[in-house]
């Protein structure tokens, strides 16, 4: 008998770790770019200017899959329902050491929140370092608002993909495994996504 279960397609996973591989890109060849106090891992490129060619491509790499992997996964993380207000009447049971299990979807609402704040982030980040790409294509202070939603939208993605990292891995033992194989255990699907699990066996039976 078959133990585990698909959870992800192999173009969903090819989708994530493009978006994964892209962001930290990003990450470290806009560390510079943010603040001088960063310069010095322009030196993992081969200097400022190789790490601002390297940031653009990444941006348009990271733009592109992270908007097909929000769209691939749309109608699993823009729906809430009252499986839903229950995980978030109890925090998803992460401010308690009781054992406590929600009858949730594929996913859970954070995962759906952080799906919906990371397309969001896409956008306005896509726009802002379009324009930043060209400042003096606009006038100086869409210039210059542009540059600070930037920044700022750069650490908060820092922020939520942090947290995203720690439940992926630490937090929740056994969710990794769904983006590295696209299978899960089924007695960890049964615990963590218990109506996504009745839904997928019903489905192949």
């Amino acid at each position: 008998m078959n133990k585990t279960i698909e959870r992800f397609s192999t173009s969903q996973r090819v989708l994530h770790w493009c978006v994964t591989v892209s962001f930290f890109t990003l990450l470290l060849s806009g560390l510079g770019l943010f603040s001088r106090l960063f310069h010095g891992y322009f030196s993992l490129f081969g200097g400022g200017e190789t790490a601002i060619i390297v940031h653009k491509i990444a941006g348009i790499l990271f733009f592109g899959s992270s908007l097909c992997l929000f769209l691939a996964m749309r109608r699993d993380t823009t729906s809430f329902d009252s499986g839903d207000l229950t995980w978030f009447k109890s925090a998803g049971g992460y401010l308690t050491r009781e054992e406590m299990t929600f009858d949730v979807g594929k996913f859970n609402p954070g995962q759906k929140i952080f799906s919906i704040f990371t397309a969001a982030a896409t956008v306005i980040l896509g726009i802002t370092g379009a324009i930043i790409w060209a400042p003096l294509h606009y006038p100086r202070f869409i210039a210059q608002f542009s540059l600070m939603l930037h920044g700022l939208m750069f650490v908060c993605a820092i922020m939520f993909v942090l947290v995203h990292i720690y439940l992926g891995t630490i937090g929740n033992p056994g969710t990794l495994e769904s983006m590295l194989w696209g299978n899960v255990r089924k007695n960890w699907a049964r615990h963590h996504h218990p109506r996504w699990y009745r839904e997928k066996v019903k489905g192949e039976g």
